[in-house]
Formats: structure tokens, C-alpha cells, sequence
């Protein structure tokens, strides 16, 4: 992971309608969401979410497999891990303890 890639990542998501579809997908995992189920549940047109799905795969935060007349999406976890990893590696200038209150609000939602 580099900044180049932390950016095309962060700027994919930085935008309420992928943001609102990664969320999505994340939540669905394993088994993932197709195409058009998407666009019903975001309430956006199709061809807008096809785009927005590009932006998304393109960033490499999400993956996309065809399925019959399908195409089922699901969220690249271990994608985001890296950029959040990546943003945190160096949390506060090597003090742990400072990142302590992120990782201590990030447990509960894990059990």
C-alpha cells in the first residue's frame, strides 16, 4: 500500500453514494450483492450505480464476479484493512496509547 493507492481509495469513498454501497457490501458479507440489487436498495438508476461501482472497483475496495446474468459484488476486506492499516501504522507518531480510543471503539462492533 502507498499513498497513491490510500488516496484513489479514500477519494472513492468520499463520495455518499459509494460510500453508502461499500457499507453496504461490507455488511453483506461473504455472500456479496448483485448489480441491480444494489441499485434497488441505494435507490440510484443503474447506470449510476454501474459507475459508481466502477470507481469502487477501480480503487480495488470491492470485487465483482459474474454469476448467470449477474454480477454479485462484494467488499475486498482485506483491501480496506490495507489502507486502514495503513493509515494507522505511524498512529501518532509511534505512541500506541494514543491510538488506544480508536481500536477500544473499533472492538465492540467485532465481538
Amino acid at each position: 500500500m502507498d499513498n497513491c493507492q490510500v488516496i484513489v481509495a479514500m477519494a472513492a469513498l468520499a463520495q455518499l453514494t459509494r460510500l453508502d454501497t461499500f457499507k453496504l457490501l461490507v455488511n453483506r458479507e461473504p455472500e456479496g450483492v448483485a448489480a441491480g440489487e444494489l441499485a434497488r436498495l441505494i435507490d440510484v438508476p443503474q447506470n449510476t450505480m454501474s459507475a459508481h461501482l466502477a470507481v469502487l472497483a477501480r480503487a480495488g475496495l470491492i470485487t465483482g464476479e459474474r454469476q448467470s446474468r449477474s454480477i454479485i459484488y462484494r467488499a475486498d476486506l482485506d483491501a480496506f484493512r490495507a489502507v486502514i492499516a495503513f493509515l494507522l501504522k505511524d498512529c501518532c507518531g509511534g505512541r500506541a496509547d494514543l491510538c488506544q480510543p480508536l481500536i477500544d471503539e473499533l472492538v465492540p462492533c467485532c465481538p
